[in-house]
């Protein structure tokens, strides 16, 4: 039978899924720890052999291998914009939607000092924006001739004024930078347009990241790794929720992607107020929006989360009135051992506490919230950020989610509610599993057979 190979190379683990193509089937699944340090191909050998076994008796031809991947660190950025608020703003979620780590955001003219800070960060990729169409433009050129003169030999995304398209290309066709020129992420005041850079982005990054992060030995035997894979997991989300040529989509949702270093988080949702008599401020919402936080995660950031949360709350998710457990401990030793599985009864009931925490606080980070202010007309209501309250559906996953017996009650802890009613979570969606760890992998399919990536999602994806 004809079958598609579909690639995850992950921070942690390497995870393969083989599609059967003619009936629209998952055949097998198979993972094993990534091996970024020596030989990417290593790892995947091991989690090859594995579905091979899993898929003994059967005959099957791959007809095509596709990668998505977040090994090495993932897709690492800086975003450089002009006002903090508007275009610099702009700049990040471009970047995190294509599915980048964006380690810091820079405004106004950069100085000297800043650009020897991004000289010593460990970047792939730099985006630069400024200034609506037609508006600031010396900053953004003043941008370019720092870094011009940096010597910096980072690939660049030029996404800002467009009248200053002209002098930044004029800087730098004279040095060797390789840069990329597209269209304003943000055109009019408050308006955003991010397609077009991260498709720059995503471009860049199966031409030159990949090389640089050592995996070109994979790309010997696959077809080619697409994209990052935060942005293979969005465009999966992306096609679920809106459909495809010949399927419905399932509307408006929510992925909750908890990992051992991160929480992400992706909405597809117009995210307008539901509520009449409600006013939006500030800057446009993206439909398709991804936020990454980077001290959620349940090992490498376990402490970083305990910061953030605080002993309290963890300490309410574990029930526990008495006191009789030390989470200090408990996310020192996770901090220290990245690998650790948990076993015992009390190991699981901490992870899934963690990842209660997790999910909350990720969720009140990417909900927008409405607040009311006084004017001579009386209250008003302002909203800033999106509206999920409708949402239909939020879909869980990563291990703590994928191995919970209760994964229903740890995505319920990102839900809307009255201790907190500004802040405009779900109020009561539906609750779906990413039980076989698809959705990277059906973004990667969705690049080629959108329809079939849709079927195959709402068959596999588990409600609880």
């Amino acid at each position: 039978m004809d079958a598609y190979l579909l690639i995850d190379f992950g921070s942690t683990y390497t995870k393969l899924t083989a599609v059967d193509i003619e009936n629209e089937e998952i055949l097998a699944t198979a993972k094993d720890i990534t091996t970024i340090e020596d030989d990417i191909m290593t790892g995947f050998n091991k989690a090859y052999d594995k579905l091979k076994e899993a898929l003994k008796g059967k005959e099957v031809n791959f007809v095509n291998k596709l990668a998505c991947s977040s090994a090495a660190g993932g897709l690492k950025m800086v975003a450089i914009g002009l006002v903090p608020e508007l275009t610099a703003e702009a700049a990040k979620r471009a970047a995190l939607g294509a599915g980048a780590r964006v380690l810091k955001v820079y405004s106004y003219e950069l100085t000297s000092r800043e650009i020897e800070e991004i000289k010593n960060s460990k970047l792939d990729i730099i985006l630069l924006a400024g200034g609506t169409d037609g508006g600031n433009k010396d900053c953004i050129i003043h941008n370019a001739k720092m870094i011009a003169e940096s010597g910096l030999k980072l690939p660049i995304v030029v996404a800002g004024n467009k009248v200053a398209n002209d002098s930044i290309e004029e800087i730098f066709s004279k040095t060797d930078v390789y840069y990329r020129i597209t269209e304003n992420v943000m055109p009019k005041l408050n308006v955003l347009n991010v397609e077009p850079a991260r498709e720059e982005i995503r471009k860049i990054f199966m031409d030159k990241i990949v090389e640089a992060k050592g995996m070109s030995n994979a790309e010997n035997y696959i077809s080619g790794i697409l994209m990052p894979t935060p942005a293979a997991v969005l465009k999966a989300a992306r096609v679920l929720s809106e459909g495809s040529d010949e399927e419905e989509g399932v509307g408006d949702l929510i992925v909750v992607d908890i990992g051992g270093a991160t929480t992400d988080i992706h909405s597809i949702a117009e995210g307008a107020p539901t509520k009449s008599g409600v006013t939006l401020k500030g800057l446009e919402e993206p439909v398709a929006k991804r936020t990454v936080e980077g001290d959620l995660g349940m090992r490498y950031s376990a402490i970083s989360l305990w910061e953030a949360a605080g002993t309290r709350k963890i300490r309410n998710y574990l029930n526990d009135k008495d006191r009789k457990i030390d989470v200090e401990e408990n996310c020192k030793t996770r901090a220290e051992n990245i690998k650790m599985v948990p076993s015992t009864e009390e190991e699981i009931k901490f992870d899934e506490a963690m990842g209660k925490v997790a999910t909350e606080i990720a969720m009140e980070r990417h909900a927008g919230i409405v607040e009311s202010v006084y004017s001579p007309m009386g209250v008003v209501f302002t909203q800033t950020g999106k509206d999920l309250m409708e949402v239909k559906y939020m879909i869980g996953t990563g291990g703590v989610l994928i191995h919970s017996e209760n994964p229903g009650e740890i995505l319920r802890a990102g839900t809307f509610t009255m201790e907190n009613p500004q802040s405009l979570k779900p109020k009561d969606p539906k609750f779906l599993i990413d039980k076989t760890y698809i959705l990277s992998s059906m973004g990667l399919l969705a690049q080629e057979l959108p329809d079939m990536a849709v079927r195959i999602m709402k068959k596999y994806l588990v409600e609880v």
